[in-house]
C-alpha cells in the first residue's frame, strides 16, 4: 500500500475540515465496514481448499491410494502429491 497526497483526492473544503481535527502525522483510513465483510468472503474458497487438503491428508493417512484420490477429487498425480506432502 502506498501513500496519496490527499491535495491529491479531496477537495480543499474537506481538507480544511480535516484539518481541525488532525494536524500532522500520517492519517489512516479504514474500509468500512461493508468493505470488511466483502473481503472476508473473499475468504471462503480459501478456507475450502484447506479444508479439502486436510480431507486428502487424512485419507491418504488411512490408506488411499493417490490414484483413488485423483479419481474422487479430480486432481491431478502431481496435485495430490504436493497436498499429501506439504509439510503444514
Amino acid at each position: 500500500m502506498s501513500y496519496v497526497n490527499a491535495k491529491e483526492i479531496f477537495p480543499e473544503e474537506l481538507l480544511i475540515e480535516i484539518r481541525k481535527y488532525f494536524r500532522n502525522g500520517l492519517l489512516y483510513i479504514p474500509r468500512s465496514e461493508e468493505e470488511q465483510r466483502e473481503r472476508g468472503e473473499n475468504m471462503r474458497p480459501l478456507l475450502a481448499l484447506e479444508e479439502r487438503n486436510l480431507e486428502i491428508k487424512q485419507k491418504k493417512k488411512a490408506g488411499y491410494r493417490i490414484e483413488e484420490l485423483m479419481e474422487e477429487y479430480h486432481l491431478s498425480y502431481d496435485s495430490i502429491k504436493r497436498i499429501v506432502y506439504r509439510r503444514t
